[in-house]
């Protein structure tokens, strides 16, 4: 790890919606790249949607950050406060600074008033694109001031565009790509303000950037098309532009792009499924990242000291569902088990087991049955039984159906109602010697009698379960499970 207080980074959601994986991933390697360099993160809001940007979703967006585990040193609070030196993080409340941009780029000469509506503009590109030509130049760049003033006769409000060169190429110096080449003849003259006089994308992101002195833009490769432009713009405003990194496509297991139809694809889904957000932030580290080692589970200090950029792929990465389950599965089962009590309530109490029902202590099941969990809701699904009984899984429906199982219940039974100590060792000899006095295996009683006692055909260590449930619960689930059986 260095230290460089230069490194700023950010990542500007809109929040038009939730935060999905993409954004979760690009927001993750933003702030680990300016954690491992002792940098700034900055959290900004790009709002200049007016239509669908909402504050639910701007505290979705945080909650999910938050809830990640990922801090920022300047950015949003809350939808009303903000902490930081660049003024407000949310572009709608810079408006004045992008106007003032667009003002000196007029007076320069580097951008024009445009009265072409979007259906023009757009039958326009369509024709040249059909014909094999290059974006046709926009008829009003070169508009006089009678024409300009017959358009605002006419009520056409005008969007503001930035000149593009009409040759040569614009080069992308990317961090993880290498160079990155664009004609400038098939850029059309980029739209920099809206007829509304709100500032388009890629113009309010160029002015943020500099403003709030970004040194590294950590974003997706969706914008790689974009940058050439905003390129320009710096250039044009005498701007240094700073280091850009475009990360790598992620795609669903069938190869095609990462969607709802792969299922969950907002952090706020992963949340709700019982995952945790130590295990989903490793995941995505690794979700287009590699490091010298190959491994594969990290603290987040040794996270924060193994990432940079040099270990990002340009190859699309792949989402595996399975290895997240995975990888869950080794977060839950490394938790202590108050821990995982603790971070499973909210399951708990939606199974009715929290503040939990008479029995063992919900930390002593959650230790006895850690090996099995991968989610949260695994905590509830594998410890019911030992408060109430449960409806009987197929296997141990299934288990019950031996010939045997109603004579070996009912000797059980018998063996069970007065014996002592009810613990779990004298538990086993007692039922050890019963096998091999009615000459059975082991399996023949084993099972019949962890599926009356529980309802599945799985579980804890049998005998230590017996013990924890205590005689009464299982006596009582013996002879309701071996009347349930019928005759032999």
């Amino acid at each position: 790890m260095t230290t460089n207080p230069a490194v700023r980074t950010r990542f500007a959601p809109s929040p038009t919606g939730y935060l999905h994986i993409g954004g979760a991933r690009t927001t993750l390697y933003s702030w680990l790249f300016a954690r491992h360099h002792g940098g700034t993160f900055v959290l900004r809001i790009e709002d200049t949607d007016e239509v669908r940007s909402t504050a639910e979703s701007v505290t979705a967006i945080l909650d999910s950050i938050s809830w990640l585990g990922l801090d920022w040193d300047e950015g949003p609070l809350d939808f009303e406060h903000e902490k930081g030196p660049c003024g407000s993080y949310y572009q709608m409340k810079r408006l004045s600074s992008y106007q003032e941009q667009t003002k000196r780029l007029l007076d320069e000469g580097k951008a024009y008033r445009c009265y072409c509506t979007r259906e023009e503009t757009d039958a326009a590109r369509q024709a040249a694109k059909a014909a094999g030509q290059p974006v046709p130049e926009d008829p009003c760049r070169r508009l006089s001031d009678a024409q300009r003033r017959s358009n605002e006769a006419a009520g056409r409000k005008p969007a503001v565009r930035f000149i593009m060169p009409d040759e040569g190429e614009t080069v992308v110096d990317d961090l993880i790509r290498g160079q990155v080449h664009f004609e400038n003849r098939l850029a059309p003259d980029l739209v920099i303000q809206k007829t509304t006089g709100g500032p388009t994308y890629n113009f309010a992101c160029v002015c943020d950037d500099h403003a709030m002195r970004i040194s590294h833009v950590i974003r997706g490769d969706e914008h790689l098309s974009n940058t050439p432009a905003q390129m320009r713009i710096y250039e044009a405003l005498g701007w240094q532009p700073p280091k850009f990194a475009h990360l790598s496509m992620i795609l669903g297991p069938d190869g095609t792009k990462l969607s709802k139809r792969h299922g969950a694809t907002s952090v706020t889904e992963y949340r709700d499924q019982g995952f945790l957000p130590e295990a989903l932030r490793n995941y995505l580290a690794l979700l287009g990242w590699s490091n010298t080692e190959s491994r594969q589970l990290f603290a987040p200090d040794e996270l924060v000291a193994a990432f940079d950029l040099p270990g990002c792929q340009k190859n699309p990465a792949t989402f595996d569902p399975v290895k997240l389950a995975w990888m869950n599965g080794e977060y839950m089962r490394a938790l202590a088990p108050a821990d995982i009590v603790k971070r499973a309530e909210p399951f708990l109490k939606e199974a009715g087991l929290f503040p939990p029902p008479p029995g063992p202590s919900l930390e002593r099941l959650a230790a006895l049955e850690r090996e099995k969990f991968k989610l949260l809701p695994d905590v509830p699904g594998r410890v019911d039984f030992f408060y109430r009984e449960t409806e009987l899984t197929d296997k141990a429906r299934k288990t019950l159906a031996a010939p045997e199982a109603k004579t070996v219940l009912a000797g059980l039974t018998e063996l069970l109602t007065a014996f002592e100590p009810f613990t779990e060792k004298p538990l086993e000899e007692a039922i050890r010697a019963f096998c091999a006095r009615k000459s059975l295996k082991p399996g023949q009683v084993f099972h019949p009698l962890r599926a009356a006692v529980s309802g599945r055909a799985d579980g804890p260590t049998l005998f230590l379960m017996l013990e924890l449930l205590g005689r009464e619960a299982v006596l009582a689930r013996l002879r309701k499970t071996s009347a349930g059986l019928g005759p032999n």
